[in-house]
């Protein structure tokens, strides 16, 4: 079980705005990519998730842009889970330049567990609430070198 999941991939032309440098709703879409893929990683696969009738939602999002990325520059996307609770959990992510390991954007999420049925809160099942190994924050940066 990773306790740290990474994507590593150049910026593409498409993520650019016309202020040249990578658009806000590109971390987005990247954060919700890289928490899927990380989910996948440790056997909750979308399928697993219909299967079992219940998948996340977003609460709350909170980016922090620290420095702009730019077409061509690669990055990596690096997440973990830091809580996680009977209903919900809270998954962290740090964006970094790969040439110069420059931290570029933080973030979190704040994950609901649904019923798929009703939209409605539901009980994270055991065997997914133990899929993921816990980091604080300041835990995840420190593995990653990062302050």
């Amino acid at each position: 079980m990773p306790d740290i999941f990474t994507k590593r991939f150049p910026v593409p032309p498409e993520a650019i705005d016309a202020q040249r440098h990578v658009n806000n709703l590109a971390y987005l879409q990247w954060m919700q990519d890289v928490a899927i893929e990380h989910s996948a990683a440790e056997g909750w696969t979308m399928e697993r998730y219909l299967q079992v009738g219940g998948g996340w939602v977003v609460r709350t999002h909170f980016i922090e842009y620290l420095r702009p990325a730019f077409e061509g520059e690669s990055l990596a996307i690096h997440t973990w889970v830091s809580t996680s609770g009977s209903r919900s959990a809270v998954r962290h992510y740090v964006v970094v330049r790969e040439t110069d390991r420059v931290l570029l954007v933080r973030a979190e999420t704040n994950w609901v567990y649904v019923n798929l049925a009703t939209g409605r809160p539901a009980l994270v099942p055991d065997d997914l609430a133990n899929a993921f190994e816990t980091l604080t924050r300041e835990e995840g940066m420190e593995r990653l070198g990062l302050k």
